[in-house]
């Protein structure tokens, strides 16, 4: 029955043109923001899961970053460490030279004074954004020998979220301590004081008292790597004891810098491959981001060519629909 109250055909086809619409809409979207799921209201479950995901790796290029200034400043006390170690060896082969019968102590002792002053520096300058690891004040407040790197962030199965930590202990590291005094032992390396007459190291003063780990006679050859003299000693027994000493304390001192070099070297290498951790975590959450809402563009440009078609096609069968109208009235016309 054809009527003109109710294009039945009409509707079916707007009906169609309607939804082809839509879909083209919705793949148009899809396309231009490359996001199969870029609101809420696309897949709430996947929106969530995928702005909470974001949300934690943006903390984790936080965390990268916080690893790359752990990673700068592990590496600057390493290189003023490493740097020191080749002036105690200088200074030990000057000591060594100064053993040899005959040879101008004085003009050794200003080669080493030389040296013992590049120490300091050295160890001044070996500072990161604030920090100096090779010297320090101990009795300063807020001083903690312990350092910590922020080195990741995590989210548990409930929920909570926890940051981590890698913890540096530079007390093995400090070449000087700006808080030691005159009556006890030194804590950094250079500044400990140890006992001519052996090399070793202690709790060793030289204030005229004696004291339970040392006599009379040592309580006067006490000595510290920046601070011993050769200029006034002689060929004399007990003087060239006294030089031994100086040679087996600044061994000794070479021996615990090397060790904390190589302390710090494994520190360095713990915070890389954090960062090569958290790096490769990043990505990992990028790739389970996209694929919950990333759009498969080759999928969407088919479909999108596809639904351009359809478009065209319901147009054209709305027109028709539309024109059996104009058919009716022909009949009147006739």
């Amino acid at each position: 029955m054809s009527s003109i109250m109710t294009n039945v055909s009409a509707m079916t086809a707007l009906k169609t043109l309607r939804e082809t619409n839509a879909s083209l809409t919705t793949t148009q979207a899809r396309i231009s923001t490359g996001y199969r799921v870029s609101e809420a209201s696309d897949n709430a479950a996947y929106w969530s899961i995928a702005t909470t995901m974001r949300s934690d790796n943006k903390a984790l290029s936080t965390v990268k970053d916080a690893l790359g200034l752990g990673a700068a400043k592990v590496d600057t006390a390493y290189t003023g460490l490493n740097s020191a170690i080749s002036v105690v060896d200088e200074i030990k082969a000057k000591l060594v030279a100064a053993r040899e019968p005959g040879v101008d102590k004085t003009k050794i002792q200003s080669e080493i004074t030389q040296l013992q002053g590049q120490l300091s520096a050295n160890a001044a300058a070996a500072s990161f954004s604030g920090e100096n690891w090779l010297s320090v004040d101990s009795s300063a407040a807020g001083y903690s020998a312990t350092k910590s790197i922020v080195s990741s962030f995590t989210r548990s199965s409930t929920g909570t979220v926890s940051v981590g930590t890698i913890s540096i202990n530079i007390a093995s590291t400090i070449m000087f301590d700006a808080a030691v005094n005159t009556a006890t032992t030194g804590t950094g390396i250079l500044d400990t004081k140890y006992l001519a007459a052996t090399g070793a190291v202690g709790s060793y003063v030289s204030d005229g008292t004696v004291h339970a780990d040392q006599t009379t006679a040592e309580d006067a050859l006490v000595f510290t790597v920046t601070g011993l003299s050769i200029s006034l000693l002689t060929t004399s027994a007990d003087d060239v004891a006294v030089l031994e000493g100086y040679i087996k304390g600044v061994d000794h001192a070479l021996s615990r810098m090397t060790t904390a070099a190589s302390d710090l070297g494994a520190a360095k290498k713990r915070v890389d491959l954090q960062q090569s951790f958290v790096n490769s975590m990043m990505d990992a959450i990028d790739r389970g981001v996209g694929t919950l809402v990333d759009a498969d563009m080759n999928r969407e440009s088919t479909r999108l060519q596809a639904l351009q078609v359809q478009q065209q096609l319901g147009i054209q069968a709305l027109s028709i629909a539309n024109s059996n109208s104009q058919s009716i009235m022909s009949l009147f016309r006739s």
